[in-house]
């Protein structure tokens, strides 16, 4: 190639972090469909698997900001080599696990390497892509997220019944393991030693960086950062959109099951892949903005547009009795709260520079946060709450899906709150910032491990 012309490295980049993304859901969801032979092979109550259920979301909750800072303070060439092989390391192991206790330990183990995978990733793309360009790749890697447990539904139950569930698990932890080797080998945490990459691509990456008016405005500490505004609202939006996406993962297959027959089942894929498309169209939606001079606006813009999404296609989910027209409902309300992932994550990197390993991590513990409370409380409300108008009685999901319409809408106004020009406040002084760090941190995490202590103890 010329040396006028640039090369393409930071999309060979893109697209081995889009099968990182593949591999980390993959990986996750795996052992839902492996459960009915894990409970008869170890003899483990369905009790127990919920232990062995909730205590990934423990490790997983409480090692994001430790990931963080390893990816901030390492790189992450290191710190994705580590975690992707610790976990897939965990997740063969997983094939030979002879009991209740085994499967607890390499379960939280399991979540503890994962809570790496996308505050790692982030801080790749920081380093080697241009503000301009974000928005699409964190699209293109988010739709991996989705397409990634869409094609374990559909084919992890035929690959468990063709080789058992342990040589499944085995599998999937090799998958992993390549993918750690190709890392370490190709990527390197500055662009300019990476061999493959030319001078052209690197004057274009850097002079890109040098035009934006958010990255390294000021040197601020992650204490200060995570104690501002911008990062309390930023935390509260990711809640409110995991609360409604996280119902795909959870209780959407078994809910369509008992209202309508087992062949509803086969509907809960179709979500996930409108949530695939929905990562491309919000990551091109930021890119286009952002080159055409609406910095702020290209964040703000698609997640306000995916919030009001989000909410009418929960509202109108409430008003259907047919299986078709509920599908087609909630794949909107799921469209639309996925459209506010990639400009989610380019905000923490305008406000985190050089400490976005952390702000993403702190983002992503506070979402998974919400994933947690939505999986406890919908089948309350599916048992409990009614409303009128729209949950005239129980036995529907109605009651929740106009509370999580509620705090889509909510999380509206904390998006026109959010603004990536904003400085922090330091006047604070660092036992004050450690004080509220400690507290905030000790909140979220007593949610997390609240939520799923009393989610197995109402088991």
């Amino acid at each position: 190639m010329p040396k006028n012309r640039p090369t393409h490295q930071r999309f060979v980049l893109i697209a081995i972090l889009f099968y990182h993304s593949v591999n980390t859901l993959m990986d996750r969801v795996v052992i839902s469909s492996a459960k009915d032979g894990i409970v008869t092979d170890l003899g483990i109550s369905d009790q127990m698997m919920g232990y062995i259920f909730g205590i990934f979301a423990l490790g997983y909750a409480i090692f994001q900001i430790p990931s963080g800072w390893i990816a901030d303070r390492y790189g992450p060439r290191k710190a994705l080599s580590i975690v992707v092989s610790i976990w897939s390391c965990f997740t063969m192991l997983t094939g030979a696990a002879m009991n209740a206790v085994h499967m607890l330990i390499l379960r939280f183990t399991f979540g503890m390497g994962e809570a790496g995978a996308f505050p790692g990733a982030t801080r790749a793309f920081y380093r080697w892509l241009p503000p301009k360009e974000r928005g699409l790749a964190h699209g293109i890697n988010f739709s991996g997220a989705r397409l990634g447990p869409a094609f374990a539904l559909l084919v992890m139950p035929f690959l468990i019944r063709a080789i058992g569930w342990r040589l499944t698990f085995v599998l999937n932890g090799l998958i992993g393991i390549v993918w750690a080797v190709i890392w370490i080998w190709w990527f390197r945490d500055e662009p300019k030693d990476n061999k493959f990459i030319n001078q052209a691509e690197l004057d274009y990456i850097e002079e890109g960086q040098k035009q934006s008016e958010f990255v390294e405005k000021s040197d601020a500490t992650f204490g200060q950062i995570f104690v501002s505004s911008n990062m309390l609202l930023t935390m509260y939006q990711y809640i409110a959109s995991n609360m409604t996406f996280y119902v795909c993962f959870s209780w959407l297959a078994p809910y369509l099951s008992t209202r309508w027959g087992r062949t509803g089942e086969l509907f809960a894929p179709i979500p996930l892949l409108v949530a695939a498309a929905s990562q491309l169209i919000s990551g091109g939606m930021v890119t286009w903005l952002y080159n055409r001079g609406y910095h702020v606006g290209s964040r703000r813009i698609p997640a306000i547009i995916g919030f009001i999404l989000g909410a009418a296609g929960l509202i109108l989910a409430t008003q259907t009795t047919n299986i078709v027209p509920f599908i087609l409902s909630f794949s909107i309300a799921i469209l639309g709260v996925d459209m506010t992932l990639s400009p989610s994550w380019s905000f923490c990197m305008d406000i985190g520079g050089k400490k976005t390993g952390m702000v993403s991590a702190a983002m992503n513990m506070a979402g998974n946060i919400g994933s947690a409370v939505s999986a406890i409380i919908f089948p309350f409300f599916v048992a409990n709450v009614t409303m009128p108008f729209f949950a005239a009685e129980t036995g529907s999901a109605n009651s929740f899906f106009i509370f999580a319409a509620v705090l889509n809408i909510t999380a509206i106004f904390a998006w026109l709150g959010m603004n990536p020009r904003r400085e922090v406040n330091r006047s604070l002084t660092p036992n004050q910032v450690r004080f509220r760090v400690a507290l905030y941190i000790l909140i979220l995490l007593g949610g997390t491990i609240g939520a799923i202590l009393y989610n197995l103890l109402a088991k």
